[in-house]
Order: C-alpha cells, then sequence, then structure tokens
C-alpha cells in the first residue's frame, strides 16, 4: 500500500470541496422526499429496530447531490474498508493473519446493508488472492491445477492457503445471500415493464439491448457530458433486430473488454496487474445491476457507477502515467491531465445545479432524453407543488403523448383537471386510465403483474364521483373492485370507510377501518378515522379510546388532539376538563394560527367559571378570525353575564355587522339596550328585526311585548301578548303577564308603575345552550375523518395524504340538560318577581 502524502490529501480535500461547494444550497429532490422527508423510520419516536426490518425507503422489505445516492458512496466506502483490510491478511512466510479475515467479513457485511452491490467486494478479494498476492497468471493457475488433476504433483503450501482463505470468504457470502433471501420473503421486488421495459421483452429482443446497456454504461464514465437522474421507462429504444446499428457499439465494448482481460490474466508484471484490479473493481460491482441474474428497477442509473468508477479511474491514471514516463508525451500528458480535471470539475459544478430543486432536475433530464415520460409527469409534479395546475397539466399531458400506455400519467391528467375544477374532463382520464388496467378476476391478487400504485385510479375515480351524492354506490363499487384485485389494498378499506361514513352506514364504515387496521395498526390517522365512526355510533367512551389510540402513536395528531379535548368538554365529566385543556394547548402549539383551539379554551375556562381567561381566550380567537361568530357571541354573553354589559355592547355590534341575522346576539343586545343603556327605540328595532326573520320565535316576540308596556302602549301589549300565547300556549310567565295587563287596563286609575326589565327567557343572556347560546364550534366542526387526496402516479415519490372537514351539530349532554333546567328555575324566579313589580307590590 502506497505512503500517504499529507499534501495529495489537502489537493484532493480541496478540489473536491471545489467541486460541491455549492451542493450545499440544493434541496430535497426526486428520491430524497421518499427516503428522507416522508420516511417514518427517520422520526425520534420510531424503534431503531426498525431501521433494520426496512429498507431505506422505509417501506417493509418486500444521483451525486441527491441524497439517497448516499446508499451507494456509504457501501462505497465500506467496499474499500474491506479490501483494505483483507490486503492485510497475509502475514509472513504466506501464512494466514485472521483478524483482518473477520474484519473484512464484519465490514462486507455492513457494505451489503448499505446496498446490495457491496457483497461484490469478495469476488475482489478472492481476484486479489489469487492473482496479486499469491502472483499467479491465469496460465500458470491453469498448468498448477492440471498437473495436480493429472497425478503429477501436489497442491502448492501457498496454495492451500489460499483455497483456505477462499473458502472462508465463500461461506460467508454465502450466509449473507441467505440472510439477504430471508429478509425479503424469498420475492423479488415488483417492477412494470415502465421501469425496464428489455426485461419483459422477447428474445432476442432482451439480450441485445440487455448487452447495449455495457456501452452505454462504460460511455458514461468515459465521457460523463448528458447525465440524467431518470433512465428508466423509452429513454434507451429497445434493440430488436441483429442489424441495429448499436449492435456495432457493443461488440467493439466486448473486443476492448477482452483485449485488456486477456492481458491482464496472462502476462505477469505490475502493469498487467494494475489493469486487473481496475477491470474487477469496473465488472465486479456492475454485476447486479447488469441485469444478468436478475432484472432490476432502471435501465441505466449513474449512481449504480459509483464503484465501478474506481476501476475507471485507475486505469486512466494507470494509462496517463504509462504517457507521462515517456519524454516525448511528458508534457502533453500533463497538459491533458489539467484539461480533463479542469472540465470535469466545471461540469461537476454545473450539474450541481441542476438538483437545486425537482423542477430544475426533470427539465435538465428533459434536455437529455424526451422519450422518458417519466420526466415530463416529474416536472409536471414539481409544477403541480407549486400549485401551478396549468403549466403542469401541459407536461402531464406530454407525458400520456410519449407514453399513451402510462397509467400513471392519464391519473396524473386527471388529478390536474380535478384541482382545475374540470371534473368532466378529470373523469375521462381516470376512465382512460382504468381502462388500461388489467382485467379483472375475482379473487385473483394483481401484486406481480401491475405496480400497485396503479390500482390508485379506482381510488381517485371514486373519489371524484361521489361528490355527486346520486352516484355514492358507483363510487363505493369502485373501492369494492380495488379490494377485489388486492385484497391487502390498505387505501381502498380507508377511502371505503369515509364513503360509507357520507352515505350513513356507520356500521359498515366501522367494519372498513377495522379491516384497514389488521394491515396498519400503527396507522394514527386510522385510530382517528375509527373514532369517528364511533362518535356517529353515539359511542362516545369508545371514540375516547380510539383518539387516545391515535395520539399513543402520535403524540402530535391535531385532529386528535383537537377532537378529543371537545369530547371531554362536551362529557360534562369534571375530572377530564385538566385533560382537555392540556391537549387544546398542544393542540395550539402545534397549529398557532387556528382560531378554533383558542375559542375552545375559552370555553373550557367558561365551564370552569374562570372569566378572565376565558376573556383572554375568546380575544386571542377573533384576533386571529375577526368574524368568528361563536367566539364574538360568547365574549359578549361572558361579558353581561360578569356585569359588563356595556362592554358587551361593541362586541354585539361587531357580531351583527358580519352576521346581521343572528338572532341570540340580537335578543341579548336589545336585552342590554332596555335595561342597561335604557335605550327602547334601540331594544325595540333588535326584537322587531328578529320577528321579520322569525316570526314565530317566541323569546324575540315576548321582549317586543316588553317594550310595548314600556312605552305604556297597553293596548298593543295586550295584543302582542296574545299572539305570543298562541305562539307558546304552555308557557305560563306568557299568560301571567297577559293577565296582569289586562288588570292593568281595566283599572280605572293607573299609578305610573316601574318600568319592568325585558324577560330573558330561556337564559337569554345566560350561559346555557338553548339553541346553543353557548355556542360550541359553529364554524368548522370538529369530527372530521382523515380523507385521502387524488395519488400520485409511481412515477414521482410518494407523497402525504390530505384532510376535510365535516360539520356536525353538537348533542346535548345530561349535564347541560340539567344547566337548562337550572337556568330556566332562575327565569321563572325572575318572572315571579316582574309580576310582583306590575301588581305595585
Amino acid at each position: 500500500m502506497a505512503d500517504i502524502n499529507l499534501k495529495e490529501v489537502t489537493l484532493i480535500v480541496c478540489v473536491v470541496t471545489a467541486c460541491y461547494w455549492n451542493s450545499l444550497f440544493c434541496g430535497f429532490v426526486f428520491d430524497d422526499v421518499s427516503a428522507i422527508l416522508d420516511n417514518k423510520d427517520l422520526h425520534p419516536s420510531t424503534p431503531l429496530k426498525t431501521l433494520f426490518q426496512n429498507d431505506f425507503w422505509g417501506t417493509p422489505m418486500s444521483e451525486v447531490t441527491g441524497v439517497v445516492g448516499r446508499a451507494e458512496l456509504l457501501s462505497s466506502i465500506f467496499f474499500l474498508a474491506a479490501f483494505l483490510s483483507y490486503t492485510k491478511s497475509k502475514g509472513p512466510d504466506n501464512s494466514i493473519v485472521w483478524t483482518p479475515i473477520a474484519l473484512t467479513v464484519f465490514l462486507v457485511a455492513v457494505a451489503t446493508l448499505c446496498k446490495e452491490q457491496g457483497i461484490t467486494v469478495v469476488g475482489i478479494c478472492c481476484v486479489y488472492e489469487v492473482f496479486i498476492a499469491q502472483g499467479y497468471t491465469l496460465p500458470l493457475l491453469c498448468t498448477t491445477a492440471g498437473q495436480f488433476l493429472r497425478g503429477k504433483g501436489s497442491i502448492p503450501f501457498s496454495m492451500l492457503q489460499t483455497l483456505i482463505k477462499l473458502i472462508v470468504l465463500m461461506f460467508s457470502t454465502l450466509l449473507l445471500v441467505v440472510i439477504r433471501v430471508q429478509v425479503i420473503q424469498s420475492q423479488l421486488p415488483v417492477f412494470t415493464r415502465f421501469d425496464n421495459p428489455a426485461a419483459v421483452s422477447p428474445t432476442p429482443t432482451r439480450q441485445l439491448t440487455f448487452n447495449y446497456l455495457l456501452p452505454v454504461n462504460a460511455w458514461l464514465l468515459l465521457n460523463p457530458s448528458e447525465l440524467c437522474c431518470d433512465w428508466t421507462m423509452g429513454t434507451i429504444p429497445l434493440i430488436e433486430s441483429f442489424l441495429d446499428i448499436r449492435n456495432f457499439a457493443t461488440f467493439i465494448f466486448f473486443c476492448l473488454l477482452g483485449a485488456l482481460g486477456v492481458f491482464s490474466l496472462r502476462y505477469p508484471g505490475a502493469s498487467s496487474k494494475t489493469v486487473l484490479m481496475a477491470l474487477c473493481l469496473m465488472v465486479l460491482p456492475f454485476v447486479p445491476a447488469s441485469n444478468l441474474f436478475f432484472p432490476v428497477g432502471f435501465v441505466v442509473a449513474e449512481r449504480v457507477l459509483y464503484v465501478p468508477s474506481m476501476g475507471f479511474c485507475i486505469l486512466v491514471a494507470h494509462g496517463w502515467q504509462k504517457m507521462s514516463n515517456k519524454s516525448i508525451l511528458k508534457k502533453l500528458s500533463w497538459v491533458c491531465l489539467s484539461m480533463v480535471i479542469f472540465t470535469h470539475a466545471l461540469k461537476t459544478l454545473h450539474r450541481n445545479w441542476d438538483w437545486e430543486s425537482e423542477y430544475t432536475l426533470f427539465m435538465s433530464a428533459l434536455k437529455v432524453n424526451k422519450n422518458n415520460a417519466k420526466l415530463w409527469n416529474n416536472v409536471g409534479h414539481a409544477l403541480e407543488n407549486e400549485k401551478n395546475f396549468e403549466r403542469a397539466l401541459k407536461y402531464f399531458l406530454q407525458a400520456t403523448h410519449v407514453q399513451p400506455d402510462d397509467i400513471g400519467a392519464h391519473m396524473n391528467v386527471g388529478r390536474t383537471y380535478k384541482n382545475l375544477n374540470r371534473t368532466k374532463e378529470a373523469e375521462e382520464s381516470y376512465m382512460m386510465a382504468k381502462s388500461l388496467m388489467p382485467q379483472i378476476i375475482p379473487g385473483k391478487k394483481y401484486a406481480a403483474r401491475i405496480a400497485p400504485n396503479h390500482l390508485n385510479v379506482y381510488i381517485n375515480l371514486a373519489n371524484l364521483i361521489r361528490a355527486n351524492e346520486s352516484r355514492l354506490e358507483e363510487a363505493d363499487h369502485l373501492y369494492r373492485q380495488a379490494i377485489s384485485m388486492r385484497p391487502d389494498f390498505k387505501q381502498a378499506y380507508i377511502s371505503r370507510g369515509e364513503l360509507l361514513l357520507k352515505m350513513n352506514k356507520p356500521l359498515k364504515a366501522k367494519e372498513a377501518y377495522l379491516k384497514a387496521l389488521e394491515l396498519d395498526r400503527n396507522n394514527a390517522d386510522l385510530w382517528y378515522n375509527l373514532a369517528i365512526v364511533h362518535i356517529e355510533l353515539k359511542e362516545p367512551n369508545e371514540a375516547l379510546k380510539n383518539f387516545n389510540r391515535a395520539l399513543e402513536l402520535n403524540p402530535k395528531h391535531k385532529l386528535a388532539l383537537f377532537n378529543s379535548a371537545i369530547l371531554m368538554q362536551e362529557s360534562g365529566e369534571v375530572k377530564l376538563r385538566p385533560e382537555a385543556r392540556k391537549r387544546l394547548l398542544s393542540y395550539i402549539n402545534e397549529e398557532p394560527q387556528d382560531a378554533n383551539g383558542y375559542f375552545n379554551l375559552g370555553m373550557l375556562a367558561m365551564d370552569d367559571k374562570k372569566d378572565t381567561e376565558a376573556e383572554m381566550w375568546m380575544k386571542k380567537a377573533i384576533k386571529l378570525q375577526a368574524d368568528f361568530r361563536s367566539a364574538l357571541f360568547n365574549l359578549a354573553l361572558l361579558y353581561s353575564q360578569t356585569a359588563k354589559e356595556l362592554m358587551a355592547l361593541p362586541v354585539l355590534e361587531e357580531l351583527l355587522r358580519y352576521y346581521p341575522d343572528h338572532i341570540k346576539g340580537l335578543i341579548l343586545k336589545g336585552d342590554i339596550l332596555m335595561n342597561q343603556k335604557k335605550d327602547i327605540l334601540g331594544a325595540k328595532k333588535c326584537f322587531e328585526k328578529i320577528l321579520e326573520m322569525d316570526p314565530s320565535n317566541v323569546q324575540g316576540k315576548h321582549n317586543l311585548c316588553v317594550v310595548y308596556f314600556e312605552e305604556k302602549d297597553l293596548l298593543k301589549a295586550e295584543r302582542c301578548l296574545v299572539e305570543t300565547l298562541a305562539l307558546a300556549p304552555h308557557e305560563e310567565y306568557v299568560q301571567r303577564h297577559l293577565n296582569i295587563v289586562r288588570d292593568k287596563i281595566s283599572s280605572s286609575s293607573l299609578i305610573e308603575q316601574p318600568i319592568f326589565p325585558a324577560a330573558k327567557t330561556s337564559g337569554v343572556g345566560e350561559k346555557i345552550p338553548t339553541e346553543n347560546v353557548k355556542e360550541i364550534r359553529s364554524e368548522p366542526r370538529p369530527t372530521q375523518i382523515i380523507k385521502t387526496g387524488d395519488n400520485k402516479s409511481p412515477s414521482k415519490s410518494n407523497k402525504q395524504l390530505g384532510k376535510n372537514t365535516d360539520k356536525e351539530t353538537p348533542h346535548k349532554t345530561t349535564k347541560e340538560i340539567k344547566e337548562i333546567e337550572k337556568k330556566r328555575v332562575a327565569a321563572l324566579k325572575r318572572l315571579e318577581e316582574i309580576e310582583r313589580i306590575l301588581n305595585g307590590e
């Protein structure tokens, strides 16, 4: 091993830093989104053991500035470390040093965990042992083996030592392969013809195309000028004939490779050994990606060339050294080396900027290859993420033109039409994608025939048509179709559960969610949705248990925090209020701009008679949402209950500015104007407006009668009370007031009596929920299902789920009913006091 020179290391570090400094300004793009941003294995709450159960995408085992490419780089580091460790396994007198071998086996395992091709370092170690450490050439090895087989000689001791080391290496490799096969449960990943078209092509197209891919990769090493982040689909057209001119490139490649192989294996000397190791580094690590043993999920992938590029660099360096040793070519060799370093450094700097964002990355790829529908799709996705749907649609449509049978492209077109509110075109696109799916065979799974994400076409189409109330059954049929094609399709059960709730079938919705939970019990959203089903079934205790389960899995689940707090609050159980408050505080910490969180904290404080705190939370809610109907009314109500009626008036004015027909606000305002401001005319206008909107409103009608009495128009007050009694014949206080007014009319000497205040029947101005005087979320209702949005096609990394808000009228709890009765008794007592005033007592 050559000595490490500090100056050389410093120079290399400086050159690398200069080439890659601008990559620090690039974001997470392409596969990084799934492998990094959306990878649940990277969450702090995920157990460490999960990292070894899932792949680096965060799913069960079944690029230069791109972070996903770091898997190959990390594998390469351990790959080299394993090889360097093995070079120290030869002791004095050709003895075996076992410590480096044990370390090599460990490092091979680590390299393989990073990326499967790490295991190929074992082959390089074998070649090194035979041809470098032991100094054999292929002719000498054949001669020695031939003599032994003919019985003319024994196996040399050095060869026995070599065989022992090779057996250990091969056994460890076999063990790693067995473990790897067990991890993937003896099943290879499912790829479609869009990922690797040649893999599903007939003979000889498959063989000709696979062989042509070898010179394509070699050309990328030799001239990395046209780089592309994705080489799948139609990037490289299939070779369907022996007469295709591209077969000549394949022929030239194998001729050169054969010549270098013969030179390195046949002749002794340092030069041939250098070429041999360079070839091993180029060829062996590339074998897993060559489609030789099994098909891979890409046509070309630049990241699999990281280790082969080491061998290529050794080959180039060796050739340059040969040139520089000749005096005639020495200056020319230095000029060429300088040019290579300078041009490649500039190319690297320029290429780094391509990875700045998803849009720049995929646009740079389209400059290289316009025949890949996946690239057109991904540019569309990048624009879609920026809400630029019109431009995104153009790229998605182009993808369908490039690859008319690309199911994902048609799904993308449909989703974009939906985002543009062009539902007719959206349905047509989804139907086109659906028509490209295999025909349904009852009871048959399709996981091996199509990409699982393509089944989302049924989900997206159903989500679209279920907006039409007359087509709910049709939508349900689509969900059931998806489930019949793949019984473990979790998303289909979730979406069907949402639909069944909409169809008022909570029991069937519950069955759907329970089935989804069988497939994924660690999904907090599923437990949340199941809690909503239990609310529909009037099972609050079960709902709370499921909310709690969702929060165990995700303590920051915003909807579960909010809705469980509301459920606790509405239960009327005092012991649950502290936990409800704690959860609402956690909710506003996660959603500081949502006024609903502050409002419900205010309602909790009102329940606990903490008036100052309630006022603070209500004001915060109104600050965030100036037209928050419930917060405005309840703040005014709070003021009226705490002898701050005059402070309630400007709040009521603001409420009525936004909601002029707010009946309870008008009643409360009229009450304050009459009793506090002595503004009879203003109160009269309030009550008259109520009756314009609702002529049968007993409360408004009775209070208007009080106004007439205040105006000393007893006849009009009498007629008014008669009409009120007709509306509410069972209200005794109305009959008593009518009798009092009639007594006053029949009295010959009318002595001016103190004016009685407007009645607060049924607790107007009190904090009781008659027609929800204590308004609990008249804005977005808490019981909202987490819904699935349209799923993107598999040509882009999966991104995440959406949500929708449903409204629900709150139900009165037992405690609230008791409170109503208490307030009603208090109101009747006040009416008795009014009667005493009227009678002149």
